[in-house]
């Protein structure tokens, strides 16, 4: 897959760092991260619309996002909150949509996205300006996990890592060869992440802790942003793989599922294989602690 955009999924970064559902948490990222987004976005004056959708409380998110890229100097910010399919077709939005330079979905529930968006007019036209212009998608815990083909739609870590504990579905397609889940190191998401590439064997798993980010050129070379860590299976050249012999409740085995630890400034080549870390005395940038 061949595309001109730029895709930027982020881990998420809920208020005070309160672990409840991200259905009812306000999401606010990073200036550093949120400054790379504006950046590739082509800068202060670009035309960034940011759609609340997945949130429950989308107005709260909304001035969230308005006041964060107001710090950075943005003065086209524009909200689109699509709470059904015929909204996503409205030609206000469809004409909005083929002017912005960035797109950026808010956290909440990544169903909402793919049932109210996915497959809609309003997708097609985004779909099209990502491959085919400078355009950034840019999307944040479930803004991040809806943007590949197979979604995690959820799935609780008790029962992690055994078969069926993970709900997949389809997500709206951006990046075909990645799962990507988020909010990973402080929610203890391993086992689910483990489970959904075990499902789906020839998919990289990313696990995005928050305020982490990717930059991700032409679905392929990925970079790292943010003060966190990200997770990277890749079960490409598994050795052993009970996934799809086991009856469901059941724990599961994997045998050389290869895991990578990576931090800003670290970038990985998919299709190649090829990481290329970051060396130790570079200034880490675009970062805040948490």
């Amino acid at each position: 897959m061949s595309v001109k955009g730029t895709l930027i999924p982020i881990g998420g970064n809920e208020d005070k760092g309160i672990e409840q559902s991200e259905i009812y948490t306000l999401e606010y990222i990073q200036e550093g991260i949120l400054s790379r987004v504006v950046r590739e976005s082509g800068g202060k004056e670009a035309l960034i619309v940011v759609i609340p959708t997945a949130s429950s409380i989308p107005n709260e998110v909304s001035e969230n996002y308005l006041h964060a890229f107001g710090k950075l100097g943005c003065t086209n910010v524009r909200i689109m909150d699509i709470r059904n399919r015929e909204e996503a077709e409205d030609p206000l939005h469809l004409t909005l949509m083929k002017k912005a330079d960035c797109v950026m979905f808010s956290g909440g529930d990544q169903s909402k996205i793919v049932q109210y968006i996915g497959g809609t007019l309003l997708h097609k036209i985004i779909q099209e300006r990502y491959e085919k212009d400078n355009f950034v998608i840019a999307g944040t815990s479930a803004g991040a996990m809806c943007m590949s083909q197979e979604m995690i739609k959820g799935g609780g870590i008790k029962e992690a890592f055994t078969k069926g504990a993970v709900l997949m579905g389809e997500g709206m397609g951006f990046i075909p060869n990645l799962i990507i889940d988020s909010h990973f190191i402080r929610r203890g998401r391993f086992g689910r992440l483990a489970e959904a590439v075990a499902r789906f064997p020839k998919l990289i798993g990313i696990g995005l802790a928050e305020d982490t980010g990717l930059v991700i050129k032409n679905c392929n070379i990925v970079e790292v942003i943010g003060s966190g860590m990200v997770i990277l299976f890749d079960p490409r050249k598994l050795k052993h793989n009970n996934q799809a012999v086991v009856a469901d409740g059941t724990p599961m085995s994997l045998n050389n599922l290869k895991t990578h630890i990576l931090a800003n400034g670290d970038r990985f080549d998919i299709k190649k294989k090829k990481l290329k870390i970051s060396p130790h005395h570079i200034r880490v940038i675009e970062s805040q602690t948490l």
